[in-house]
């Protein structure tokens, strides 16, 4: 499958079968992971792989975004690592000393582990929607890791499909720009 195909087969998966991910295809996964490019090459991302039913519960327990997958991901970033773009100094409109790329280094991380589940015929969901304090109550990170997106992973259930949504994308004319 070529990369465009295989972008187009991604989607956000919210329904799991209960069928464990193979350890093939998780080294896969979290290979891919490695390659991610990261800025200054800094990789300050951190992954915490839950599988085990107590990992899982405690996930469960802090957040609803784990949509049962018998699999999960979650992506940290040692804060400190990470490059700062020091010449920032305004950043959506406030004043900021340093822009500190963690969280664009941990998505670029996931993105990269998405499609590489998707490529060994498994699904995933990128999630950002919990509250991160919940996430550092239920697991004992060391000190200066923070979640920065969760990774859900597994087969899809039967009954799963893509959102509505999934097909719905904007025009290149409304997203591109060119000068």
């Amino acid at each position: 499958m070529d990369f465009l195909e295989l972008a187009q087969s991604r989607w956000s998966v919210r329904n799991y079968d209960a069928r464990p991910v193979e350890q093939e295809k998780l080294d896969r996964i979290l290979e891919a992971a490695r390659l991610a490019p990261t800025g200054a090459n800094r990789q300050p991302q951190r992954l915490y792989v839950l599988r085990s039913e107590e990992a899982l519960a405690r996930l469960r327990a802090a957040t609803r975004m784990a949509f049962n997958a018998p699999l999960v991901i979650v992506a940290c970033a040692k804060v400190d690592e990470a490059w700062h773009n020091e010449r920032e100094t305004v950043m959506r409109g406030t004043t900021c000393d340093t822009y500190n790329v963690a969280e664009m280094d941990a998505s670029i991380v996931c993105d990269h582990m998405q499609l590489a589940a998707t490529e060994v015929g498994l699904g995933t969901l990128w999630v950002r929607g919990y509250d991160t304090q919940s996430i550092l109550d239920a697991f004992e990170f060391p000190e200066g890791i923070v979640p920065m997106c969760i990774l859900d992973v597994g087969y899809p259930a039967p009954e799963a499909k893509p959102s509505r949504l999934h097909e719905d994308r904007k025009p290149l004319s409304q997203t591109v720009v060119e000068w």
